[in-house]
Order: structure tokens, then sequence, then C-alpha cells
């Protein structure tokens, strides 16, 4: 779902709620067709998301308390190291060629932890995006439930700082949480052993593509390169 306005238009909405209305029932139904909503801010407090959070530290223990003891065991080795350098960076004649030395041992081994942990608690992430992507798949739904229950024709998303002001009244966060708490009670926590996040399942597709429009068009080709000219 994709909620965009130019940010000329967004203003001018903005300023258009902000201006004194007239009490006519024509006007009010025509001021309440404008609504924003936080999308972010319905996700995060989505019944679905809030559970997620809640149950992940105890199925993903495991996970955590390996990269903690990880992460621990890295910082203690890093520490004597790191005490070594700056001790050496303060003498009156510090020796250039070592501290570079110690430095790149030192940021090697901070980077070689950082790739191991993200590997120990690659799981962890992967179940948020699995939660994430859920909610996503039901969002739309529960902004258009929202909406046609307010008769709300046009929506703008706060998140996207394009609305400078809106009325209390506009604001529909609430009422499409209220729907996506309805569409999706709760979300699986854990992904099946094949899933990937929708940003690499579309990268996949666009390089599958891209290989097969390849292979296409070097097949058509190859005829053309292989023939020879017929003549008596």
């Amino acid at each position: 779902m994709k909620l965009l306005l130019k940010p000329a238009v967004a203003v001018g909405l903005a300023m258009a709620a902000a201006a004194p209305l007239a009490t006519s029932p024509a006007m009010a139904q025509s001021a309440d067709a404008v609504g924003v909503v936080s999308l972010p801010a319905v996700v995060a407090n989505s019944n679905a998301y809030t559970v997620a959070e809640q149950q992940r530290p105890v199925t993903y223990k495991p996970q955590l308390d390996q990269a903690q003891a990880r992460q621990q065991a890295i910082s203690a080795q890093l520490q004597p190291m790191v005490t070594k350098f700056n001790t050496d960076r303060q003498a009156a004649s510090p020796d250039q060629a070592s501290l570079q030395q110690q430095a790149a041992a030192i940021q090697q081994i901070e980077q070689n932890g950082q790739r191991e942990l993200q590997q120990i608690l690659a799981p962890v992430a992967l179940s948020r995006a699995y939660v994430t992507e859920q909610i996503e798949d039901r969002l739309d739904e529960a902004v258009q439930a929202a909406a046609s229950k307010r008769n709300i024709t046009l929506i703008l998303d706060a998140s996207s700082g394009q609305v400078v002001f809106a009325d209390a009244r506009h604001n529909i966060t609430q009422d499409v949480l209220n729907e996506l708490n309805t569409l999706l009670p709760n979300a699986n926590l854990v992904p099946p052993s094949d899933w990937l996040p929708r940003e690499v399942r579309q990268q996949r597709d666009a390089q599958a593509a891209a290989q097969a429009a390849q292979a296409a068009a070097q097949g058509q080709a190859a005829p053309a390169v292989g023939s020879q000219p017929t003549g008596r």
C-alpha cells in the first residue's frame, strides 16, 4: 500500500484542516473525508506485534543467551588490547607503526565479532521480519475498513512527514489499529524453514527474470550468429 502525496498538496490539506470550518452538515462531512494515520504506530501497537515481542525472548532464548555470552567473550578479549593501545598512544614518543597494527587487530576482532553475532541472531531477526510482514499484509485491508466506517476518501500518512497539522478528529490511527487487531489478532512467531523476507524474495525474482530474459535473448540471437549465407 502506498499513500503518497506531493508536499504542496499535503500542506494545502493541512492548512484546510487548520482553518475554521462551517457547521453545516455538508461541510462537516467534507472535513471528515480526510484522515491521517501513522502506519508505524499501528504496526508497533498492534496485538500481533506486541505479543510476538513478548514471546520472542522465550522462543529464541538459546540464541539470545549464546549471543550474550559471545559478546561478553569478545569484550573480554578486546579490553586488554584497547587498554594497551590507549597506554601506548599516550607515550612521549608513540610508535605509530605499532599503534596502526594494534588498531587494525582491534578492528578486525570487532568486525569478526559483529558478523558472528549477526549469524547467531539471524533466526531472531528473521522472526521479527516474518511477524512484521504478516502485519503489513493486512495493513491495507485495515486502513480501507477504517476509512469505510468513517466515510473517509483521502488518507495522509503522518509518518512520512508530509502532514504539517491535522485536527484530532482526522486521526484514524486508533481506528486502523482496531481493524488490524480484528483482522490479525496474533502472528506466527517462527517462520517456515524456507521462508525469506519480502525484499529478498523480490530481489531473487528480479534476478531470475533478468536471467530468463538474457537467456531468451541469447537463444534468439544464436541462430543468426551460426547461420551461413546460401549461394550457388
